[in-house]
């Protein structure tokens, strides 16, 4: 009888170890209901709300925001995601061979962290769906005890689709892009049908300094998937096209912001309250009628299940790599456990929902944005990956570097940390130079991408031994990959 793979059956078993040729049976379509899953979330209205109330912004600006966040922040994504499809593992365990064994505990350590907040922002936003539709159909009002339930049987269902793995989160994923979009279009012509077009459009336009602003705000979220990148493309064929993938993923995160951030901001004009809100989903119930809103409600989230178990997906990896010994569908429980505890505080505790919210995600956007400007450089001189020496540990891997350390990348990740979080402003944190034309635009996560990068690119890195026969997992012989064009890579020099 043949050995099944890992990847066959209700439940992945396969953890960080690269992918088999035999086994890379994905298909480059499948990223695009991916993406759209990843952006099922109503938060994208009362962020689209915000950039009205808060950044000032007319229609146009709006719209230019709205197109231009998901193509910088997903494009990113798509382009980094091309190492899953070279290397066959995990981001964060590709991320082994940029920073060394022991140095991928760092940035792994806080992009595992930065998934707690995540996580638990949208188990609060999906626990907050419940609380709506249960008031709009039975008019049972939220309490602590309400509020504990609704958090835990949110969470739970996220647990479960995270658990199953890679095969259950395509099959949900394709459901849900097309359940919310068909509601989505019903929700739109209600809209266009209601709405004061007269005061949408007559809304004067806010400064360019604020429209940048959205513009990061808006791509922070993006940003946040750059590191999973890869762990939904690593089982695709070697040969699968870069241009599909990266444009798949564009493409299916695009079709869902563009259109949600342009409702929330129609809907903000009539009612400039809902994006200061301390929940950020009863609104719906207030502008739209009960037999659109309860059932847009209930799909939505499930988008947002779904949204949460693509993060914890990933975040079982992160564990994994951090020295957590337990199978992956396990390692998600721990964050689960977490977003559980923070999510009560956030419901019960908080008093702003959406300050804490872009707090997070600026700071969000600056740790992943050290760990993208490395590891995409690496990209571009790192043609293939060893698959034995991502998995051992010990001071025999090629990756063990300096003591476990990659000195040029853990410099260049800490100094672009630093620099970042110095144009950077929050509720309770202001950096120096956030008063700065960069700090008040919102761009300390592009100042940060650039440092990383260019850092680097220019000091000396550590020579990788070449990969023991067959352990090499990158592009065959030939060196480029059907259906891609990318830069030759660059030659690797000796530490100085």
């Amino acid at each position: 009888m043949p050995h099944a793979s890992a990847s066959e059956g209700a439940i992945e078993t396969r953890g960080l170890e690269p992918v088999p040729d035999g086994e890379r049976t994905g298909r480059v379509r499948e990223l695009f209901p991916t993406w759209v899953a990843a952006n099922i979330s109503v938060l994208l209205l009362t962020m689209g709300a915000g950039l009205i109330v808060f950044n000032g912004l007319n229609f146009w600006q709006v719209l230019v925001v709205a197109v231009a966040a998901p193509v910088v922040s997903y494009g990113i994504v798509g382009l980094i995601s091309l190492a899953g499809k070279r290397g066959g593992s995990p981001g964060m365990a590709l991320s082994r061979a940029v920073f060394g064994q022991r140095g991928n505990l760092f940035p792994g350590t806080l992009i595992w962290i930065a998934r707690w907040g995540w996580e638990t922002i949208n188990a609060v936003t999906g626990a907050y769906a419940v609380l709506t539709v249960l008031d709009l159909l039975f008019g049972v009002r939220s309490g602590t005890p309400l509020i504990v339930l609704t958090l835990v049987l949110f969470v739970a269902g996220t647990f479960l689709v995270s658990g199953l793995g890679i095969n259950a989160l395509r099959v949900c994923s394709t459901w849900s892009a097309y359940l919310f979009g068909a509601f989505s279009v019903l929700v739109l012509v209600y809209l266009v049908a209601n709405t004061d077009w007269s005061a949408v459009f007559g809304k004067p336009a806010g400064s360019t300094a604020m429209m940048i602003a959205g513009i990061g705000t808006i791509a922070a979220g993006g940003i946040s998937w750059v590191p999973s990148g890869p762990d939904f493309t690593r089982y695709l064929p070697r040969n699968a096209s870069g241009r599909a993938m990266v444009a798949s993923t564009i493409g299916g995160a695009g079709i869902v912001v563009l259109p949600m951030v342009l409702m929330g901001a129609v809907m903000a004009v009539g009612t400039p309250d809902l994006a200061d809100a301390q929940d950020p989903v009863s609104f719906i119930g207030k502008l739209l009628p009960t037999w659109i809103s309860v059932p847009y409600l209930l799909i939505a989230l499930v988008g947002m299940v779904l949204i949460n178990s693509m993060s914890m997906y990933s975040a079982g990896f992160t564990a994994q790599t951090l020295g957590i010994r337990l199978p992956r569908a396990w390692a998600v429980s721990v964050n689960a456990v977490i977003s559980l505890v923070f999510g009560f505080l956030l419901m019960v505790v908080a008093t702003s929902f959406l300050g804490s919210f872009i707090s997070f995600l600026t700071l969000l956007a600056v740790a992943f944005s050290a760990w993208i400007g490395v590891f995409g450089v690496d990209m571009l001189r790192r043609r293939t990956y060893d698959g034995a020496a991502l998995m051992d540990t010990t001071r025999t891997s090629a990756y063990w570097y300096r003591g476990g350390f990659a000195p040029s990348a853990m410099v260049a990740w800490g100094t672009a940390l630093v620099v970042g979080l110095l144009f950077t402003e929050v509720d309770w944190f202001a950096g120096p130079l956030a008063g700065t034309w960069i700090g008040e635009n919102g761009l300390g996560w592009v100042v940060t991408t650039v440092v990383a990068a260019t850092l680097y690119a220019v000091l000396p890195r550590e020579r990788t031994p070449a990969p023991a026969a067959g352990t090499r997992t990158g592009t065959g012989a030939g060196g480029q990959e059907d259906g891609e064009e990318e830069p030759e890579a660059l030659p690797i020099r000796r530490p100085a």
